[in-house]
């Protein structure tokens, strides 16, 4: 069984995000902004695991695109954070760190599929 390390990492990621989000509501008392964090931060790994069982490789695009989508607005929602100073700088580097890693990985997956079915 051959290992995904998008899946695995997507899912770190997600672990990661889960841990922030339980310290942004516990210990800062932030609600909102931590709850979009989350959402988005955790559906990046579902949607990798969804795109490994499609039905088609339009369908895998289909998946992966959303998952970028998804990548993407958890980076902005860690930029606020950041900027409004509910994470400090080093949290805040890592985790982008993390994401724009994800994010490259992503796009590389969508493009690889793209010109094998051209």
């Amino acid at each position: 069984m051959s290992k995904s390390i998008i899946k695995d990492k997507s899912f770190v990621f997600a672990i990661r995000i889960v841990k922030l989000y339980k310290h942004l509501v516990e210990i800062k008392k932030e609600f909102v902004l931590s709850k979009q964090l989350l959402r988005s931060g955790t559906a990046v790994g579902a949607l990798v695991r969804e795109a490994q069982n499609a039905e088609s490789a339009k369908d895998f695009i289909h998946k992966l695109a959303i998952a970028q989508k998804e990548c993407d607005e958890t980076i902005y929602w860690l930029e606020l954070l950041n900027e409004t100073e509910y994470i400090n700088q080093v949290e805040f580097e890592g985790l982008q760190f993390s994401a724009n890693e994800l994010l490259k990985m992503i796009r590389s997956s969508i493009l690889t599929i793209k010109q094998k079915n051209s």
